[in-house]
């Protein structure tokens, strides 16, 4: 009997191994399966993550000023005989020149008067392969403003706080930084920029710019018409232009 009794425990041991080992290989099999979901997820939206985490950092504040028949992310009145277009990006560094040195005097000289409507398009193309996206999401954060009524004074924010292609000036963080700073209703913007309320809006942008052409910003169209493709036009070069439509129109 208890030769039998041995046998029996020497059986009962090798099972108890076995039974063991299927569950360390069933434990291993599941940690690399969280480990690779892990990973993908780290891919997916580490990005994103590090975004809404990096620190804000300084912010320069603009003092808001009046543009003449503001509508939305046009100016000027509607029925004007004139069209001005400018696809841009928030990134660009020459939009930056541009809307700095050019825009205004477009504003006083030709959209104050009812000569011109001023549209501006929205054209995210720097991104690359960045992974934060900052093109597209400053795009989106703008339309938020948009919605606001207040597109234009946080066009002059990103602007004022570009800072390089890429690096962090437009995280998300700093974006609804900019909002708050401008005194957006930071609910109803929040919600708009998580969505991605705007980014149908956007692409079709962009995509009608493709169609006329448009390969970099700021790219200036009067009436349909591309004014120094490739080059960021001067004042006088936009000028003539319209001149010579309204010209046309006498």
């Amino acid at each position: 009997m208890a030769k039998k009794s041995a046998t029996k425990s020497k059986r009962q041991l090798i099972r108890e191994q076995r039974i063991k080992k299927t569950q360390r290989q069933r434990l291993i099999t599941i940690l690399a399966v969280v480990g690779v979901a892990l990973i993908v997820a780290a891919v997916l939206i580490g990005p994103s993550l590090r975004s809404s985490l990096a620190p804000v950092g300084e912010i320069f504040e603009i003092e808001p000023h009046e543009r003449p028949f503001v509508d939305g992310r046009a100016m000027g009145l509607a029925d004007a005989p004139v069209l001005v277009e400018v696809w841009e990006d928030f990134q660009c560094p020459a939009c930056k020149d541009y809307t700095e040195a050019v825009e205004p005097l477009i504003a006083e000289t030709y959209v104050a008067n009812g000569d011109v409507r001023y549209v501006f398009r929205q054209f995210p193309f720097l991104d690359g392969q960045s992974a934060t996206k900052e093109s597209q999401k400053s795009a989106n954060a703008s339309m938020c403003a948009s919605e606001q009524e207040r597109f234009w004074d946080y066009h002059d924010m990103l602007f004022a706080n570009w800072d390089g292609e890429n690096r962090g000036s437009f995280s998300d963080n700093r974006l609804t930084a900019f909002a708050e700073t401008i005194g957006l209703d930071m609910e109803a913007f929040d919600k708009c920029f998580d969505d991605n309320t705007y980014k149908a809006e956007i692409d079709e942008d962009k995509n009608n710019g493709i169609q006329l052409g448009v390969t970099g910003t700021p790219s200036v169209f009067v009436n349909g018409q591309a004014i120094t493709p490739g080059f960021v036009p001067s004042f006088q070069e936009v000028s003539a232009a319209i001149d010579a439509e309204l010209a046309a129109l006498q």
